[in-house]
């Protein structure tokens, strides 16, 4: 610091973490590389034949070049980002290698291009610091504290002002894009800028936007099921990042969640969340197996609804999914008459059977959901920072060890969510409102902290 009482302009990491001012960060050296978790196109092929596709085997952290920004982009300075399920498919080269994605996104041609390179930084979550604006930036500044919405959509495309997930160029940043959030830096665009929680560390913040966004739109936005107060939500992997939000959207809204767990352990997660109706596969007598079987649907189906109804008192009006093959057709059979089933994903599959009569015969719906617009984003955000929401987060790991941390989501051996560490040096920095933080308590806004084994066990 000099005589003036300012930050010697140099290193902007060193700015950052001693609370330079904002014209202090733009007056501060910007590197030329950083360091990322990301995937080579070389070993695009490595896993072909192989039966465990072990992430770690292809994940690397080093060195990669600084983007150059476009107009309507910012770049930021990652203090803490999460790991996603797509991050765990993107180094599995699975459903399809994401370098087959950044091809397609550069035939766009003019800013699109940078991203198709022989590397893929990845990570759709995050949370940090603007250290620099494009020249089209009105409505953020350097300095701004910020979560990243991995939604990635083209604002000139006409359906993407009716909802910013309808248009045909809409992409999931870091997984379908390059330049994501594992990494010290990620440049994205304005339409995926969110306040950060003022009240949150950086790695509370962190591993809530695209797991929050996503359970929000599903059960509560305009687009989704639409809960109301009363509603019963049958929720599937209501131990994980996505059921954990589920869970408390359903809570808050006057619902009442049933969680579906595979084990006591997320049993006990769930009922920290305020889950008191919980329901194990064993007690369905859902296996891993396929449940393609129609008898096999229907038995396991009538099992579940008689617990349903037993402990909740009627059959859900709601169902959460994003499970796919293994339980799609049980979830098509146990909602109510008139009741929805949604949908964002097919974590075991993703050609689903259900037998069609039960869908049609008793008026039910099924709803595709996918992430959150903007709006919706802010909205979520907006319970988060009013304390009614809080993340789920169970673990913090640095970015050297993020190949590790991917490889225990691979395995389902998490819980929540697991954060990464990217610029923060420890754990507990970036709270601006400490008394707020202090009324709500550390206990209410870490319920899940400690519940994933360390790595290596």
């Amino acid at each position: 610091m000099d005589a003036d009482g300012e930050i010697a302009v140099g290193s902007l990491v060193d700015a950052l973490l001693e609370g330079a001012t904002p014209q202090e960060l733009e007056r501060a050296d910007l590197p030329d590389e950083y360091t990322a978790a990301h995937l080579r196109a070389e070993d695009s092929e490595m896993f072909r034949g192989v039966a465990d596709k072990d992430v770690r085997k292809s994940i690397r952290v080093g060195a990669v070049p600084m983007p150059e920004l476009a107009p309507d982009e910012v770049l930021v300075a990652v203090m803490a980002s999460a790991v996603n399920y797509n991050t765990v498919w993107s180094a599995m080269f699975e459903p399809v290698s994401t370098f087959r994605f950044l091809k397609n996104f550069a035939r766009q041609g003019g800013w699109t291009t940078r991203h198709d390179l022989p590397y893929q930084v990845v990570g759709s979550d995050g949370a940090g610091v603007i250290v620099r604006v494009g020249s089209g930036v009105r409505r953020w500044r350097i300095g701004d504290h910020v979560v990243l919405s991995p939604a990635y959509v083209d604002d000139q495309e006409p359906a993407t002002h009716s909802d910013g997930m309808l248009g045909e160029e809409q992409r999931a940043w870091g997984f379908e894009t390059n330049f994501g959030g594992l990494g010290e830096y990620t440049v994205v665009r304005t339409s995926q800028l969110v306040p950060k929680p003022p009240h949150l560390t950086w790695e509370e913040a962190a591993s809530n936007t695209l797991c929050a966004g996503t359970a929000y739109r599903m059960l509560v936005g305009d687009r989704g099921a639409r809960i109301k107060q009363g509603d019963v939500v049958l929720i599937w992997g209501a131990g994980g990042g996505l059921g954990g939000y589920a869970v408390q959207f359903v809570r808050n809204g006057g619902g009442i969640p049933v969680g579906i767990v595979g084990s006591e352990s997320k049993a006990d997660v769930v009922r920290r969340l305020g889950c008191s109706i919980v329901i194990s596969r064993e007690e369905i007598g859902l296996t891993d197996d396929p449940t393609d079987d129609p008898d096999r649907v229907l038995t396991i189906g009538k099992r579940l609804g008689a617990l349903i109804r037993e402990r909740a008192g009627r059959d859900p009006d709601v169902v959460f999914e994003h499970v796919g093959r293994a339980t799609f057709g049980i979830s098509v059979f146990v909602v109510r008459r008139g009741g929805t089933v949604v949908t964002c994903g097919s974590s075991t599959g993703y050609q689903h059977v259900f037998d069609n009569r039960y869908l049609w015969m008793r008026l039910k719906r099924i709803v595709g959901s996918h992430v959150a617009n903007l709006q919706e984003a802010w909205d979520c955000n907006r319970l988060i920072a009013s304390g009614r929401i809080v993340p789920t987060l169970s673990a913090v790991h640095p970015l050297a060890d993020v190949a590790d941390a991917c490889r225990l989501v691979q395995e389902n051996r998490h819980t929540g969510k697991v954060a990464i560490l990217c610029l923060a040096p420890e754990t507990g920095l970036g709270v601006t409102d400490p008394a707020f933080r202090a009324r709500i308590g550390d206990e209410r806004l870490n319920p899940l902290r400690g519940l994933t084994p360390p790595i290596g066990e």
